[in-house]
Protein backbone atom coordinates (compact mmCIF):
# COMPACT_ATOMS: atom_id res chain seq x y z
CA UNK A 1 0.00 0.00 0.00
CA UNK A 2 1.01 3.36 -0.66
CA UNK A 3 1.72 4.80 2.80
CA UNK A 4 3.39 1.29 3.97
CA UNK A 5 6.96 2.78 4.23
CA UNK A 6 6.11 6.52 4.86
CA UNK A 7 7.64 6.47 8.09
CA UNK A 8 11.19 6.43 9.05
CA UNK A 9 12.04 3.60 11.85
CA UNK A 10 12.81 7.51 13.56
CA UNK A 11 9.37 8.56 12.88
CA UNK A 12 7.44 5.66 13.39
CA UNK A 13 8.87 6.05 16.98
CA UNK A 14 6.66 9.53 17.14
CA UNK A 15 3.82 9.09 14.61
CA UNK A 16 0.66 6.98 14.48
CA UNK A 17 -1.07 6.42 11.23
CA UNK A 18 -5.08 5.20 11.34
CA UNK A 19 -7.10 4.55 9.22
CA UNK A 20 -11.29 6.12 10.22
CA UNK A 21 -14.22 4.75 8.50
CA UNK A 22 -17.64 4.05 8.97
CA UNK A 23 -17.82 0.84 8.04
CA UNK A 24 -18.01 -2.23 10.37
CA UNK A 25 -14.39 -4.02 11.86
CA UNK A 26 -15.45 -7.11 9.57
CA UNK A 27 -15.95 -4.82 6.71
CA UNK A 28 -12.53 -3.13 6.93
CA UNK A 29 -10.89 -6.09 7.72
CA UNK A 30 -12.51 -7.50 4.94
CA UNK A 31 -11.33 -4.78 2.87
CA UNK A 32 -7.49 -4.98 3.77
CA UNK A 33 -7.69 -8.61 2.23
CA UNK A 34 -9.27 -7.32 -1.08
CA UNK A 35 -6.29 -5.15 -1.20
CA UNK A 36 -3.71 -8.07 0.01
CA UNK A 37 -5.23 -10.25 -2.86
CA UNK A 38 -5.54 -7.77 -5.80
CA UNK A 39 -2.25 -6.67 -5.51
CA UNK A 40 -1.01 -9.60 -5.65
CA UNK A 41 0.59 -8.42 -1.95
CA UNK A 42 2.65 -10.54 0.38
CA UNK A 43 0.39 -10.64 3.99
CA UNK A 44 3.57 -9.47 5.68
CA UNK A 45 3.57 -6.59 3.04
CA UNK A 46 0.01 -5.90 4.49
CA UNK A 47 -1.08 -1.75 5.80
CA UNK A 48 1.26 -1.00 8.57
CA UNK A 49 -1.16 0.92 10.13
CA UNK A 50 -4.82 0.41 12.13
CA UNK A 51 -8.13 0.81 10.75
CA UNK A 52 -10.65 1.97 13.10
CA UNK A 53 -13.98 1.78 13.08
CA UNK A 54 -16.16 4.50 13.49
CA UNK A 55 -20.05 3.45 12.37
CA UNK A 56 -21.54 6.59 14.94
CA UNK A 57 -19.39 9.25 13.38
CA UNK A 58 -17.46 10.34 17.01
CA UNK A 59 -14.30 10.62 15.43
CA UNK A 60 -15.63 11.81 12.24
CA UNK A 61 -17.97 14.49 13.15
CA UNK A 62 -15.35 15.65 15.85
CA UNK A 63 -13.27 16.84 12.94
CA UNK A 64 -16.20 17.82 10.82
CA UNK A 65 -15.45 15.87 7.93
CA UNK A 66 -18.81 14.33 7.24
CA UNK A 67 -20.26 14.40 3.90
CA UNK A 68 -23.88 16.21 4.44
CA UNK A 69 -24.62 15.10 1.02
CA UNK A 70 -24.24 11.75 1.35
CA UNK A 71 -27.16 9.54 2.36
CA UNK A 72 -24.99 6.75 3.78
CA UNK A 73 -23.09 8.84 6.34
CA UNK A 74 -19.85 8.58 4.59
CA UNK A 75 -17.26 11.46 5.12
CA UNK A 76 -15.46 13.11 2.82
CA UNK A 77 -11.73 11.96 1.72
CA UNK A 78 -9.14 13.74 4.43
CA UNK A 79 -6.17 13.56 5.89
CA UNK A 80 -5.18 14.55 9.45
CA UNK A 81 -2.14 15.56 10.70
CA UNK A 82 -2.23 16.12 15.18
CA UNK A 83 0.44 17.06 17.25
CA UNK A 84 0.58 14.90 20.21
CA UNK A 85 -2.07 17.10 22.07
CA UNK A 86 -4.20 16.21 19.27
CA UNK A 87 -4.47 20.08 17.54
CA UNK A 88 -5.31 19.63 14.08
CA UNK A 89 -2.19 21.13 12.02
CA UNK A 90 -2.25 20.11 8.87
CA UNK A 91 -5.28 19.00 7.31
CA UNK A 92 -6.69 18.08 3.34
CA UNK A 93 -10.03 17.58 2.60
CA UNK A 94 -11.18 16.60 -0.76
CA UNK A 95 -14.75 16.03 -2.03
CA UNK A 96 -13.57 13.41 -4.72
CA UNK A 97 -12.34 10.41 -2.90
CA UNK A 98 -9.65 9.93 -6.31
CA UNK A 99 -7.94 13.14 -4.90
CA UNK A 100 -5.11 12.05 -2.16
CA UNK A 101 -2.44 14.18 -0.68
CA UNK A 102 1.20 13.11 -1.82
CA UNK A 103 3.10 10.93 0.78
CA UNK A 104 5.54 14.08 -0.09
CA UNK A 105 2.81 16.21 1.26
CA UNK A 106 2.29 14.44 4.33
CA UNK A 107 6.05 14.11 5.19
CA UNK A 108 6.15 17.90 5.27
CA UNK A 109 3.61 18.08 7.64
CA UNK A 110 4.76 15.88 9.98
CA UNK A 111 8.39 17.37 9.98
CA UNK A 112 6.65 21.08 10.52
CA UNK A 113 5.58 19.48 14.00
CA UNK A 114 9.53 19.17 15.31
Amino acid sequence: MELNGLLTEGQRAGTEILAVAIDPRERLDMMVQRVIEEGGLDPADAPDFRFLSDPGHRVIDRYGVLNPDDERGIPHPTTLVLDREGIVRWKFIETDYRIRPTNEMILEALTALD
